[in-house]
């Protein structure tokens, strides 16, 4: 059976709780914490599947998952004529007792009554926290060439920076031979002495095996894929690490890192995956027309600019800048910035107002903040400590405010 024509059923994983992203997930879940201009988390796990032609998706959610649901729906809706094509919200349903999610293999199997009823030749397993381009029919390729029972995805790193990855130690068939949770002696991939394979978290099942290995992992507390599904599977044979960097993406240009990928699971990672689709040669562009990051449709006003500097920055639709000065930062929809205010290394999210003369830098500003008349924010640590939450590396971060409380001046209710 050729690889496109085998039946394939997704699980995302987009019930994260991402405490180390407080407080941008204090309201909502780490998949739907926004990314970019107009993004979403999740929308670059759901963009891969539905570019490589994966139709039928379950994502199950759990933390606050009101935000998700929300987006999920204004954003992912596929044709309902098909009955194999959709993208359908699963929350704990506690068919086998009463209690939330406890692990990702404990996940998936409280909902194994969908692969089974939906009975897919192969079932995808993939998390919702990355920022990334994959071509998932790839991988499936490879699964199918080796006679895989199960793969995984694994991105070389350098060794030095391996030790805060969950490491895989590979055969040079790609069998799979062990596991190591963040390993002071990271395993080197066997034709590349200087690199080692991360776990990507991306996992890739025949269905039977998928079944059996859940069935058989039921029992334990908290089951896991990492740590109780895969290596259960590596003892029993047929599992294997496919290289991520053998994944060819259409349209990525010459000035990319051709491999990106980007778990933002820290605040500061956060922050620099942002600064990476920044300039006209980012280390990812968002933008490829050959393999779009789909998102929700904004059917408000285009960007309006007056007297102000703008550079290597992103605005999004229904901004309004007026007399300010703006460098290196992404501002989000309907960012209102009044005149003499001044944004550096900034993230601003959604409905935010800046008013006049506020400066601010190496911030994240998350939607519905008012930054008040000539306040300073990310030019004193003492202060900023005081009253927001700074990361280690000095990025002030502001959590979301409340939209009812917000007190937008004249300026910008006449936006």
């Amino acid at each position: 059976m050729s690889t496109n024509k085998r039946k394939v059923l997704a699980i995302v994983m987009a019930g994260g709780e991402g405490s180390r992203l407080h407080p941008l997930t204090a309201e909502r879940s780490k998949p739907s914490v926004p990314f970019g201009a107009r993004y979403r988390i999740v929308d670059f796990v759901l963009s891969n599947l539905v570019n490589s032609g994966i139709h039928a998706i379950y994502l199950l959610v759990q933390y606050k998952s009101q935000s998700l649901i929300e987006h999920v729906r204004k954003a992912w809706v596929l044709p309902p004529m098909l009955p194999e094509t959709f993208i359908t919200i699963v929350p704990p349903q506690m068919r086998m007792g009463q209690k939330w999610f406890q692990g990702t293999a404990d996940a998936v199997y409280q909902n194994i009554n969908l692969i089974k009823q939906h009975k897919p030749d192969l079932v995808v397993v993939f998390g919702a926290d990355h920022i990334y381009r994959m071509d998932i029919r790839q991988m499936i390729d490879f699964h199918v060439k080796r006679g895989a029972q199960s793969s995984v995805a694994a991105l070389p790193v350098p060794l030095k920076d391996a030790g805060g990855f969950g490491c895989i130690d590979a055969d040079a068939d790609c069998r799979v031979r062990g596991f190591m949770e963040k390993p002071k002696d990271p395993p080197p991939m066997p034709d590349r002495p200087t690199h080692a394979y991360a776990s990507m978290g991306n996992y890739l099942f025949n269905t039977d095996v998928l079944v059996d290995a859940l069935e058989a992992c039921r029992d334990i507390p908290g089951s896991d894929f990492g740590k109780h599904v895969l290596p259960m599977l590596r003892d029993r044979g047929g599992l294997y690490a496919y290289d991520f960097d053998q994944n060819r993406i259409p349209g990525v240009r010459d000035y990319e890192d051709t491999h990106y990928w980007r778990d933002v699971g820290t605040l500061d990672a956060y922050f620099e995956a942002h600064m990476d689709v920044l300039g006209m040669q980012p280390t990812f562009n968002v933008f490829n027309a050959h393999w779009p990051i789909f998102s929700s449709n904004y059917q408000g006003p285009v960007a309006k600019f007056q007297d102000t500097w703008l550079d290597h920055s992103i605005v999004s639709a229904g901004c309004l800048l007026d007399g300010a000065r703006i460098k290196n930062s992404i501002l989000r929809r309907e960012v209102v910035v009044e005149p003499g205010a001044e944004i550096e290394d900034c993230i601003i999210m959604d409905y935010v107002v800046v008013k006049k003369g506020a400066r601010l830098r190496r911030a994240i500003v998350d939607r519905y903040n008012v930054i008040g008349e000539g306040e300073r924010v990310g030019y004193d640590t003492v202060h900023d400590r005081a009253h927001h939450h700074v990361t280690e590396s000095g990025i002030v971060v502001m959590g979301e405010a409340s939209q009812y409380d917000l007190a937008r001046t004249s300026f910008g209710e006449n936006h």
